[in-house]
C-alpha cells in the first residue's frame, strides 16, 4: 500500500494521459464508435452523443492529470473518474454484452484495472 501511495502521482498522470488519448472520439466519432463497438452511428443525434462522450472522457483525463499534481483534489478526482468508469463498465456488462467481443471487451478490462 505504501508503494501505491508513493506512486499515486505517476499512476494518475499515466492514467490521465491514456484517458485523454481516447478523447479522439470527439474528433472522429463515427470511426471511433465503429472501431470500439463494431457498430456505425445511425443518425446525427448519435454523433452528438458520441462526441459528448468523447469530451467527457477527455475531461476525465485532464482531471486525472490535474489531480496528479494537486494533492488536495486527488481524492475527489479519483472518486469522480472511478465512478464514471464503474458506471460505463456496469452499463456494458448489463446492457451491451454483445460488445464485449469487439474492442470494448479489452477496454472494459483496462477500465476495471484503472477503476
Amino acid at each position: 500500500m505504501i508503494v501505491f501511495q508513493r506512486s499515486i502521482k505517476w499512476i494518475m498522470l499515466i492514467s490521465g494521459i491514456l484517458t485523454c488519448a481516447t478523447a479522439y472520439v470527439l474528433f472522429a466519432p463515427a470511426a471511433s464508435l465503429q472501431s470500439a463497438f463494431g457498430v456505425p452511428v445511425s443518425n446525427p443525434m448519435g454523433l452528438i452523443v458520441v462526441r459528448h462522450w468523447g469530451a467527457l472522457i477527455g475531461l476525465f483525463g485532464l482531471m486525472l492529470m490535474y489531480g496528479a499534481f494537486n494533492a488536495p483534489v486527488r481524492r475527489m478526482v479519483l472518486l469522480a473518474t472511478s465512478a464514471g468508469k464503474a458506471i460505463f463498465i456496469l452499463l456494458v456488462l448489463s446492457e451491451g454484452q454483445q460488445f464485449l467481443r469487439s474492442q470494448a471487451g479489452p477496454g472494459i478490462v483496462i477500465d476495471s484495472v484503472r477503476c
